[in-house]
């Protein structure tokens, strides 16, 4: 297996970390933007894009600052979003943190781009 590159993207979003963390956090906030459709059973997420399956364990989470979800079966495989707020603007970020392999960085972001305008729109961002 190829080495992955760790990827960190931060989006400005115009909410609160507490509505957000809520979209990031829950399977129907995740099913509005993030996948096709989003299954839950205790912490483990299945998410499911054009039919295909992959399931996730949600292995840390922090009130409206942190969710990491470790992909099944793959060591050391995961994607974290953390919510952080600029105390002098107040601004909110939602920083993401995946991983890809070399070749594959640049569809990866452009994925995550994507997403997140999708969230944007939804949060009337």
């Amino acid at each position: 297996m190829n080495e992955k590159t760790k990827i960190q993207l931060e989006y400005v979003l115009n909410c609160s970390p507490k509505v957000l963390f809520n979209w990031l956090s829950t399977a129907s906030g995740l099913n509005e933007w993030f996948a096709d459709d989003v299954k839950v059973k205790g912490k483990k997420f299945t998410f499911i894009w054009e039919g295909s399956e992959q399931t996730a364990e949600m292995t840390l989470i922090k009130e409206n600052r942190l969710v990491r979800f470790s992909w099944m079966g793959e060591e050391e495989s995961y994607f974290e979003f953390r919510i952080t707020q600029d105390e002098l603007t107040g601004d909110v970020s939602l920083i993401i943190i995946d991983f890809a392999e070399e070749d594959e960085i640049k569809e990866t972001k452009g994925l995550w781009d994507t997403q997140v305008a999708d969230l944007k729109h939804i949060l009337g961002s």
